[in-house]
């Protein structure tokens, strides 16, 4: 089984510490805001799943790519929204994204995808300006999931967060092929960079 997923989230809230924690198990806190796409295998319930995972960069201040943007929605099985406990501004964008998604996917006419929201960098509670509670109110009125990790300080706590947006999918039989893969979403990434740099 094939799981595509998508982690956004805006500059410097961990969202690539949390996939990279997740593939490696190591903790690596410093990354450039890169666009990169990674595939990991593991055994669930003796099955063979596959995750695609797309580690995407956001920013509200930048004119949004529609197209590439589209390509997300339609690629995406699910999506990780990530967001710092540190960081009210990142929980603000969290939670227009989950608007836009919901109103591309609409637009777009596909099936709902599951939303997980993360609230990262728990072990910096000391600087907290977004309450758990916050976080737990934001995923129930918009019916996503809800955790609060650490990317830094716990690989299990990572390792929940994408296990159990597996074990929601994995009785979901998917009803049609993609038109896009992995290769043509790669394809039509760098096919963007390439123009971008002229």
């Amino acid at each position: 089984m094939d799981v595509n997923i998508v982690v956004l989230g805006t500059e410097s809230v961990g969202k690539s510490a949390l996939t990279v924690r997740l593939l490696t198990r190591r903790f690596i806190g410093e990354y450039g805001d890169i666009e990169s796409i990674y595939s990991h295998s593991f055994l669930v319930d003796g099955r063979e799943i596959t995750l695609n995972i797309w580690d995407s960069p956001y920013s509200e201040h930048s004119p949004v790519e529609t197209s590439l943007f589209e390509k997300k929605v339609q690629w995406a099985d699910a999506y990780v929204l990530v967001y710092s406990i540190c960081d009210r501004a990142s929980f603000n964008a969290v939670s227009r994204l989950i608007q836009t998604i919901k109103s591309a996917k609409t637009y777009l006419n596909t099936e709902k995808v599951p939303i997980v929201i993360v609230g990262n960098k728990r072990d910096l509670h000391h600087r907290r300006t977004v309450l758990s509670e916050e976080g737990r109110l934001l995923a129930l009125n918009t019916n996503c999931h809800f955790y609060e990790v650490s990317a830094a300080e716990n690989y299990h706590s990572v390792l929940t967060v994408f296990h159990g947006l597996v074990n929601r999918m994995k009785d979901i039989k998917p009803t049609t092929k993609r038109p896009l893969g992995l290769k043509g979403i790669v394809k039509s990434m760098f096919a963007r960079r390439r123009t971008d740099s002229f």
